[in-house]
């Protein structure tokens, strides 16, 4: 046989593989955005199924998206970008999560949105079925699961909410946010910086993983101007003050991160665009955070600490130079 003839063997059979894949999201009732070859494939690789290989031998480690991405470029002939990550995250993963099918950092749940261990695997019960896939006993063993699905679904949810951060929005709404990193900081931000400082402000975006809870209002920044890049590095909150016509630029520095003259620049390079005013903040936990990094932040900038959250630091020279009205403020 040529290395042709082979090459083209194993083609049909990748493509025979990923359609039977999509059937089964199919079967298991994903909706129409998840039926395509990309989640066909994200499936598979979740399960390290090559095309040689029978459904019996399907496994579930915990696997990274780089890592998911990468395989089904090497198994089945793909050439997705380092950047598709995104997609594969946002339009697949997230979706087989709030399923069911898949867990989210199983070994882990409390890992930072920006964890480079983050992983998702198939969930055993999902897996014993998929094991059965082109068996007799398949149908049956599907019935079941569906029935039980919903449970699955809402005990995996509930295992992962109990890790999470609740939020209350300056509107009064709620979510929460996933738990760790610079997330308690960046309640803080929500709840006493912008109950203080942004009276009547909307949030636009708010930086956790979790897209389904975490807010991106893409339209509204797009009606300012805006257009930010899926791929790009955002503040941390941004809100929008409609009476001002401000956008208010949250860097959350527990650690690193806040806005000096380097983010300074990239910032005013990704709102280039903004028909609003652009106002930068780095949010510290404490005062004794702040101080580690006054001497690198940048002019014409603000700085805020989360334990004295009536105050703020103006790195702005003579705009706000004069007496105050009250003295008495720099008391309290």
């Amino acid at each position: 046989m040529t290395a042709a003839a082979h090459n083209g063997i194993t083609g049909q059979a990748s493509t025979a593989r990923v359609r039977e894949a999509v059937e089964v999201l199919r079967q298991l009732g994903f909706d129409q955005g998840r039926l395509n070859d990309r989640s066909g494939m994200i499936l598979l690789g979740l399960l390290q199924l090559t095309p040689e290989k029978p459904w019996s031998e399907s496994t579930n480690p915990m696997l990274g998206t780089s890592a998911i991405l990468d395989w089904v470029n090497a198994e089945y002939g793909m050439t997705y970008a380092p950047n598709t990550r995104e997609t594969f995250r946002r339009q697949t993963l997230h979706q087989f999560v709030a399923a069911g099918l898949v867990q989210y950092n199983f070994d882990k749940p409390e890992r930072t949105p920006n964890d480079r261990n983050n992983n998702y695997r198939i969930a055993p019960p999902a897996l014993e079925l998929l094991r059965l896939v082109g068996e007799i006993e398949f149908d049956s063993r599907l019935t079941e699961y569906l029935l039980a699905a919903p449970g699955l679904a809402t005990r995996y949810a509930a295992e992962r909410e109990m890790t999470r951060l609740p939020v209350t929005m300056p509107d009064g709404s709620e979510l929460t946010l996933s738990a760790g990193g610079q997330n308690v900081l960046l309640k803080s931000m929500i709840e006493d910086f912008c109950s203080r400082f942004t009276p009547g402000g909307r949030v636009l975006y708010i930086g956790d993983a979790d897209v389904k809870l975490s807010i991106f209002e893409e339209e509204i920044l797009g009606a300012l101007g805006v257009e930010l890049d899926l791929h790009g590095k955002f503040p941390d909150l941004i809100v929008h003050m409609p009476e001002k016509n401000w956008l208010v630029l949250m860097e959350a520095a527990s650690s690193h991160g806040p806005v000096d003259a380097k983010r300074y620049d990239e910032l005013r390079s990704i709102f280039a665009g903004s028909t609003a005013g652009l106002v930068y903040v780095s949010c510290f936990p404490d005062r004794a955070t702040m101080r580690k990094f006054l001497s690198e932040l940048a002019w014409e900038t603000e700085a805020w600490a989360a334990d004295e959250p009536t105050h703020m630091i103006h790195l702005n020279g003579s705009r706000f130079l004069g007496p105050y009205e009250d003295a008495a403020l720099h008391s309290k």
